[in-house]
């Protein structure tokens, strides 16, 4: 009460800091009349010279106001559209490092070109990120225009892009993509082996569109570059067919943890069912052998009593294609991991993809987290503020309308079965249609909507078929015609969202979040002109027919205006409030009527999985009768507490999440460094010097502990492990027994041993080709062994919330692993890069024979790594050299070493001693 009381009288945080933000809008105004003055050309100058105050250490801030003031002046000449003051507001918030929540249609993406442009003067190049390809284009086409009167370039990354198309659009002045689009190229980049192959510059500025849905939704699960395993499709049909034999009571499934667990009877049924089949390694299910089947089981679980069909997947082409849930579109090439997407594919008796190994990962937020200055922009991000503050420390601040809010929001309706709601939404439904009122209904599935549409076929309306391009023509304003918009329809996504308020339309949405398309009263001209007069050529004629259109449609905006403005019904509550508020926020735009409603049931699933039971028997005993609800400010304030809860929980989920993958995030920073450094070198052989260097060390401290007597050392160990490691055959029984020798001395005698076999090579095959085989190699081994940690990691991530049991701090003791893991790694590195470089052999190949350009191998590999030849083998292509033996064996003199040329280490010595070479003439003294 107090608090309301001293928000009437000074104004909450924000509107004080929307105030602040008056004075600049007012010096930008001011500056109109001059910008209105200037030509063209004069206008598209003030570019070059913003940049030209910049490179003389002017900031940015200081050219706010001129270059907000020139930006809004383009956006007339250009676009036809003048900025409001509340569009400046919000660019300034972005420019800032914030998030502005602006309302549907008030412009946020013209609001967007003020900061770009700013930013976009200091040539680091500015990220405009969007949720879909489509946006990204249709985002990109629309602006470039502005932009390109500024002088500035604009790039679109999209799916399909070749890596020189990549690569100019990333070194553009402005660039458009998706968050997908942007996480995959930084990845794809750091598997790269030459600078130049990368396509991204560093991250300066991005600013996200419908920030609350990448950055929250989205960043639940972490962008993956996999590899496939091993094919075990058939595993996966195998264990298939046994899940649906069980039992109601042989399982427990928990709809709040998204889990599903088999109770004793279900453990001893499976387990007889598989050991009949053959499937079982031994007698029980829960022994070490069958550790993959349990997986296999587990997995096969959730694909059939957690996932259904067309809510979080759909079968498309033979394929299991993921739904986003949050904005119920397809997110075609994404797949779930651990083998569920297989069990799924298996459910769905469509071909099982093999398994994939993960090559690189990154979580959204962390990549994200890259940018030196990230904004976003969204219409509801206030009921996520204080994750955005505490995971990417950015501040929401609420842009006030340009126009009030007109539209009326009910409280809900609660009907006790789902019957009886679905018959109110359909009597509505038609209601609105008679009476010419746009109406559009939210679903929070395929399923759900698809179930609204068979409800209005049975009540007489007829679906709009929009595989059929003559419905992207002509509208419909008799109120019996319905659209259906869900992943099935992707393709025409747009089309169907512009045309929702056109009077009389029955729109049904799944899931409105992050649509990115506005719905105007009377439907968009714009998107009309562009399907109806597709074939029309430029002329006279098109423009009087674009002219009869936009007439049209204006008239239409009138009738719809009159019924009410568009009427939002929302069929059930979603878990998130944020999805709630967009579905409701897409009618009332600038200052335009509108209505909104949603209805519920006790058997919805907000409801249900919350504890509706109660309130069940309550309703009964207060009487309420078959087809009346319950209506009550009450009700609303005690959904709100629930979706309060169940967002408060998925935060805390996705913050655990979070803490798990910094520690791998910052050893991915490390080597992700390491790796550029690596490619910026033109010459690695220091690196690999010191590498080898240290090996030996480690070796001789090992074998000869510090202060110890000759006779105390271990020799026959150290002459074996300097076999393994670094490829010399040397005499240190031998140098045991001289008098007065110490470890230091034997460490120098191998260090110089080793130094000594490598100049050898570089000698021989020119320090050029010598310096480019220690990149390859030492870039390869590292990419090798990155993703074994990966991997490891990911097992120890599994298995290490067990250790709570134990009183251990599950997030301590992953840390602590994850360090001791990556220590092992780097030794590892160092031992396979030296072993490779010493046993590497290299001749030239003759240009005329077309033989392979080059391959790696192991002379008698006696680490018997595969890992080695793995990295080897993958070396890369350059003219000419190839890593073999030498060819001349058959002009040999046995009796003149001169005439042996290059002899490989592993083959016979040349003299005839029957002793391969590196033991015989080869040897190091």
């Amino acid at each position: 009460m107090l608090g309301g009381l001293a928000r009437k009288l000074f104004g909450s945080a924000n509107d004080r800091r929307v105030k602040a933000y008056r004075p600049r809008v007012q010096a930008i105004t001011a500056l109109e009349k001059e910008m209105e003055a200037l030509s063209d050309d004069a206008l598209r100058a003030r570019t070059a010279e913003f940049r030209d105050q910049i490179a003389a250490g002017k900031a940015l801030d200081d050219l706010l106001i001129p270059a907000f003031a020139t930006a809004r002046e383009a956006a007339k000449r250009v676009l036809g559209m003048r900025p409001f003051d509340v569009q400046l507001i919000g660019g300034m918030v972005l420019h800032e490092g914030g998030i502005a929540e602006m309302k549907t249609g008030e412009g946020k993406t013209l609001m967007a070109t003020l900061p770009v442009y700013l930013n976009a003067l200091a040539g680091k190049g500015v990220h405009v990120v969007t949720v879909n390809d489509y946006l990204a284009k249709r985002d990109a086409e629309w602006m470039a225009k502005l932009y390109g009167f500024l002088g500035l370039s604009t790039g679109i990354i999209v799916h399909g892009l070749d890596d020189a198309e990549r690569h100019a659009a990333y070194h553009s002045d402005i660039t458009y993509a998706t968050n997908n689009e942007l996480g995959f190229d930084y990845l794809r980049d750091n598997m790269k082996y030459e600078r130049a192959q990368m396509v991204q510059r560093p991250h300066f500025f991005a600013i996200v569109d419908e920030v609350d849905s990448i950055l929250i939704d989205e960043a639940r699960t972490p962008l993956i570059i996999s590899g496939p395993l091993d094919d075990r499709s058939d595993f996966y049909n195998t264990i298939d067919v046994y899940i649906p034999r069980l039992a109601k009571e042989d399982y427990e499934v928990d709809e709040k943890q998204r889990a599903v667990t088999m109770t004793e009877a279900g453990m001893e049924k499976m387990e007889q069912m598989l050991k009949d089949a053959g499937v079982l390694k031994s007698e029980s299910l829960y022994d070490i052998e069958n550790v993959s089947v349990v997986h296999h089981v587990n997995q096969a679980m959730r694909a059939h009593k957690l996932f259904q069909r067309d809510k979080d997947y759909i079968v498309r082409n033979g394929e299991v294609v993921i739904i986003d849930e949050f904005t119920g579109r397809m997110m075609p090439g994404r797949r779930y991991s651990e083998g569920l997407h297989q069990a799924l594919e298996a459910k769905e008796h469509v071909q099982v993809q093999p398994e994939n190994q993960t090559l690189a990962s990154i979580t959204f937020q962390n990549y994200f987290r890259l940018y030196q200055k990230l904004a976003g922009m969204t219409g509801t991000a206030s009921t996520e503020a204080a994750e955005f503050a505490d995971i990417y420390k950015l501040d929401v601040v609420e842009i006030p309308t340009n126009m009030p809010i007109a539209r009326v929001d009910d409280d809900d309706e609660v009907y006790r079965t789902a019957g009886e709601k679905y018959a109110a939404i359909i009597a509505l439904i038609k209601d609105c249609g008679e009476r010419g009122q746009p109406v559009l209904v939210g679903t929070t599935s395929i399923e759900k909507s698809e179930l609204i549409a068979e409800l209005l076929k049975t009540a007489g309306l007829e679906q709009r078929d929009f595989s059929d391009p003559a419905a992207l023509t002509g509208i419909d304003t008799s109120g019996k015609m319905f659209s259906v918009l869900n992943a099935r329809y992707h393709e025409q996504e747009a089309y169907i969202v512009s045309q929702a308020g056109v009077p009389g339309a029955i729109t049904i949405a799944t899931n409105m979040a992050g649509r990115g398309t506005d719905i105007k009263l009377g439907g968009s001209a714009d998107m009309r002109i562009e399907n109806e007069l597709r074939e029309l050529p430029e002329g006279p004629e098109r423009s009087a027919a674009a002219d009869r259109i936009r007439a049209e449609v204006e008239e239409l905006k009138q009738v719809a205006l009159k019924a009410g403005g568009l009427f939002v019904l929302g069929t059930e509550r979603h878990e998130s409030r944020r999805i709630d508020n967009q579905l409701r926020g897409r009618s009332g735009r600038q200052g335009d009527p509108g209505h909104s409603k949603f209805f519920l049931s006790l058997e919805d699933d907000l409801m249900r999985i919350f504890g509706s039971d109660r309130l069940d028997g309550m309703l009964q005993k207060l009487g309420l009768k078959e087809g009346e609800a319950i209506i009550h400010p009450w009700i609303n304030k005690a959904l709100e507490k629930a979706q309060q809860k169940v967002e408060a929980r998925n935060y805390d989920m996705r913050k655990n999440v979070l803490k798990y993958d910094d520690v791998l995030n910052d050893q991915r920073k490390v080597v992700f460094e390491q790796r550029l450094e690596l490619m910026n070198d033109e010459d690695v052989a220091g690196t690999v010097e010191d590498m080898r260097h240290a090996l030996v060390t480690e070796i001789v401290a090992k074998h000869i502990p510090e202060n110890a007597y000759p006779e105390q050392w271990d020799t026959a160990g150290l002459h074996q492990a300097l076999l393994e490691a670094v490829n010399l055959d040397l005499p240190v029984e031998d140098w045991a027994k001289e008098e007065g020798i110490a470890g230091p001395e034997v460490s120098e005698r191998i260090v110089r041993a080793a130094d000594t076999w490598m100049a050898a090579k570089a000698a021989q095959y020119g320090p050029e080709l010598m310096r480019y085989v220690e990149k390859s190699i030492l870039l390869q081994t590292l990419d090798h062994l990155w993703r074994e940690h990966i991997a490891m990691l990911d097992h120890l991530r599994q298995v290490v919330g067990l250790r709570g049991y134990a009183q251990r701090d599950p997030l301590n003791e992953y840390k602590s692993e994850a360090f001791n893991l990556f220590s092992a790694m780097l030794n590892r590195l160092r031992e396979v890069v030296t072993a490779q470089l010493m046993r590497v052999e290299i001749v030239t190949q003759p240009p005329e024979e077309e033989l392979p350009v080059m391959e790696a191998h192991h002379a008698d590999p006696v680490t018997g790594d595969d890992e080695m030849a793995e990295v080897a083998a993958a070396i890369g292509s350059r003219p000419q050299p190839l890593l073999a033996g030498d060819l001349a064996v058959a002009e040999r003199d046995p009796r003149d070493p001169s005439s042996w040329g290059k002899v490989g280490r592993n083959e016979m010595c040349p003299c005839g001693s029957g002793k391969k070479y590196k033991h015989c003439h080869g040897r190091f003294a």
